[in-house]
């Protein structure tokens, strides 16, 4: 049975202060994050003390913001957000690039690693564990505010957004919620309890991921005002994974060696 979208983007609105739904699964994601990392700490699961944790969340979250936004200005859309500044502070309207955010938690992962005399992986695995759960908000959050959808399909399963159109669409950020979100958790979760070297969860989250988003490219539309860089498939996103694929499968063999 296709599903016609009519859900507002608009969580509620109180004296014309308006909260947003795509806002509110990043923050929820965010209080479940730092809950469970938190609570990893107390009970000795993680390298991180309790006070090292809670700020460790915090300082995760600062740079996957940043990044995020930064990086889909600049693969994205650098002329329209050059043309208009004020809106590179419009986050509840959407515009967040994994590739940027994970360029951001990368150097964040430095600076924590630094700052507390540990190693990079040691930190890295943490945040890699995890990660699946704000990836699965987040897509969630696309999904509410119809962006991110994918091309027309004939399919049972397609999604109407009447916001874009009228015709049944895959809804691809559903497709990415349960693969990068539910799935990708649960297997580096499954792998968390076997012991491995530092880097070996970083490897299969890199990898795992540049899998399970080459694959849904496929069906995901790019962004009308870039396309297809190649032929009528390659996209940005499918070309901005490849390094991840890379970096995946060296960090697992050179780990596990």
């Amino acid at each position: 049975m296709i599903y016609i979208h009519n859900i507002n983007p608009i969580m509620f609105e109180l004296f014309s202060i308006k909260l947003y739904w795509y806002g509110f699964m990043y923050a929820l994601s965010f209080i479940i994050i730092d809950y469970l990392i938190v609570t990893a700490s107390k009970n000795k699961k993680i390298i991180l003390s309790k006070d090292q944790a809670e700020k460790f969340t915090i300082v995760m979250l600062i740079f996957a913001i940043l990044g995020g936004r930064i990086g889909y200005i600049l693969f994205y859309d650098p002329s329209y957000y050059f043309s208009n500044p004020k809106k590179i502070f419009y986050l509840w309207e959407g515009g967040m690039s994994f590739h940027g955010g994970l360029i951001g938690v990368v150097v964040g992962t430095l600076y924590v690693a630094q700052k507390n005399a540990l190693k990079f992986f040691e930190i890295a695995d943490i945040i890699c564990l995890y990660a699946p759960i704000g990836l699965f908000f987040g897509r969630v959050g696309n999904f509410i505010n119809s962006e991110l959808y994918g091309i027309k399909t004939s399919g049972s399963w397609g999604v109407v957004f009447p916001t874009i159109d009228s015709y049944p669409r895959h809804p691809s950020m559903l497709y990415e919620a349960l693969l990068e979100g539910i799935i990708l958790f649960i297997i580096l979760f499954l792998i968390s309890k076997k012991k491995f070297t530092a880097g070996i969860i970083s490897g299969y989250f890199l990898l795992l991921y540049g899998i399970f988003r080459f694959i849904i490219e496929f069906v995901r539309l790019p962004d009308a005002h870039i396309g297809y860089i190649y032929s009528d498939w390659v996209t940005m996103g499918q070309l901005l994974t490849v390094p991840m694929l890379v970096i995946g499968i060296i960090l697992i063999n050179r780990k596990s060696t």
